[in-house]
């Protein structure tokens, strides 16, 4: 700043023309991406030829649709990189949305509903009062403000005398993981082989999950974070890139990845996972990416997902549904999230009620094995798939689910109204972590990770969740480090 010049007055400067020719961009890309959302999909879905009854739920299920069509949109097409808002509206759109209005034109859904068609009203009721509420918790903080708070340590930063750690312990919990099931050709058979491989190994007790969550979740969350951390560190760092041992270290870290997290042995939402944190770690400021990743995630959940199932179980596991019209990809056993919820609340008002938090609980202390807490919670799905007397218990419980048989319409409304605000808060937070110079902070790791997580989170159920989450956590505490600073305002 030249001298002479006031401390609080800061020359004007001139938009850089890349930024303007992105914003020119952008809005020239506004109209057609808006219309396509909120018109032309969900008119093209509502306007097909089904047996499905053009009643209440349809309405709502309509409305639902072109809300989160609109408001991922808008996550698209602003200014501000949103993960955590942006792939929230996304999976909304998609299974809340697109998917289940399209249940509902053909009149047919992946799982039976147990219940009348006004409990399935219900459930797009307030799956519709639960987004409203996680906008209002967003609206409450403000994208500009800064804080003026005093603090004496700077943001949690990633350790890098600990990343070897990291890195051995990634290789350690994923060659346990290979030894345990047998060997590497488990690894590219299918889903169902490497199931029976866990359920041979020993880990697991009778009725007990944890054990298989403890080994799946150090067999693969370490590996894709030390990729992670390696990859930033060599993003952020000439000294870095001009050494030799960081790049050995990132081959070896991909292949390891290219065995435990290969898409043909593990879910596909969680290779989503990888394929999001990965993307936005190696590209944590390019609005391209952004909107990229959002816009081809509709197009992913309507022709490839659907398909992507073949290495997944065989034909003797496998529900068909048999209609006849276009919508079939949407129909089938994917896109279970509207019709899981309103046989949940169909479950609570049959006289088994709302749980008060126990099926949080249980998913929150998932690593207690059964043979100690003899009455602990199975997951939600599971639990009310039994209740149907189904034949497939595998389903899904999606958080709205969730939320609402632990603590009912109220609960689960103010659950969505803090969820929207901490991840409102999150990814403010986030835009300032990677636009900041120097050593990578823990948050341009964790917000990627938790971005591709969402979808499993969102789908449910919780407890099937729950140890991939513990264990990031535990990886994410061991390389994080508060470096004392001196008291300063931050501006």
């Amino acid at each position: 700043m030249a001298a002479g010049t006031p401390a609080l007055v800061r020359p004007l400067r001139a938009e850089p023309a890349d930024t303007r020719g992105r914003g020119a961009l952008r809005r020239v890309l506004a109209p057609p991406l808006v219309l396509g959302l909120t018109v032309v999909l969900p008119a093209f879905v509502a306007l097909q030829p089904g047996a499905g009854l053009r009643d209440q739920v349809f309405w709502l299920q309509l409305v639902l649709t072109v809300y989160s069509g609109a408001r991922l949109s808008a996550m698209i097409l602003g200014r501000h990189r949103k993960l955590l808002q942006g792939t929230f509206w996304l999976f909304v759109y998609m299974a809340m949305g697109i998917a289940a209005l399209a249940q509902v034109v053909v009149g047919k859904t992946p799982v039976p509903v147990a219940g009348s068609r006004s409990d399935l009203a219900s459930a797009v009721a307030l799956v519709l009062v639960a987004c409203v509420a996680f906008d209002a918790g967003a609206l409450l903080v403000r994208p500009g403000a800064r804080s003026t708070a005093r603090t004496v340590f700077r943001p949690a930063m990633v350790a890098r005398r600990r990343t070897a750690v990291l890195v051995g312990l990634a290789f350690l919990g994923s060659g346990l993981f290979v030894l345990k099931l047998g060997g590497l050709g488990v690894f590219f058979a299918s889903r169902m082989e490497i199931t029976a491989s866990i359920a041979n190994s020993g880990v697991s007790s009778a009725g007990s999950q944890a054990g298989t969550a403890i080994l799946r979740g150090f067999g693969t969350v370490p590996a894709l974070l030390a990729l992670m951390v390696v990859t930033r560190w060599l993003i952020t760092s000439p000294r870095v890139r001009r050494r030799p041992l960081p790049w050995l270290t990132l081959v070896a870290l991909v292949a390891l990845n290219g065995v435990v997290n290969n898409p043909i042995s593990n879910p596909r939402y969680w290779f989503l996972t990888v394929l999001l944190a990965l993307l936005f770690t190696v590209f944590p400021q390019s609005p391209t990416m952004y909107r990229a990743a959002l816009t081809m995630g509709v197009a992913a959940a309507v022709l490839i997902f659907p398909f992507a199932d073949k290495f997944r179980y065989d034909a003797a596991n496998t529900r068909t549904t048999q209609t006849t019209s276009v919508l079939d990809p949407l129909v089938l056993k994917d896109y279970d999230q509207m019709a899981m919820f309103a046989n949940t609340i169909t479950y609570a008002d049959a006289g088994n009620g709302h749980t008060l938090g126990r099926q949080l609980a249980g998913s929150a202390l998932f690593f207690v094995p059964r043979s100690v807490w003899t009455d602990k919670p199975k997951d939600t799905g599971v639990m009310v798939s039994e209740w149907m007397a189904a034949t497939n218990t595998n389903r899904s419980s999606p958080l709205w689910a969730e939320l609402w048989i632990d603590f009912g319409p109220l609960g689960m409304t103010a659950g969505f109204g803090l969820l929207g605000w901490v991840a409102a808060r999150v990814d403010r937070r986030y835009a300032q972590a990677v636009a900041r110079p120097g050593p990578a902070s823990i948050l341009t790791l964790a917000v990627p990770l938790v971005a591709g997580y969402s979808f499993i989170l969102l789908r449910g159920p919780l407890l099937q969740a729950s140890g991939r989450v513990a264990i990031g956590i535990m990886c994410l505490a061991l390389i994080t480090t508060l470096r004392p600073a001196k008291w300063r305002q931050l501006r």
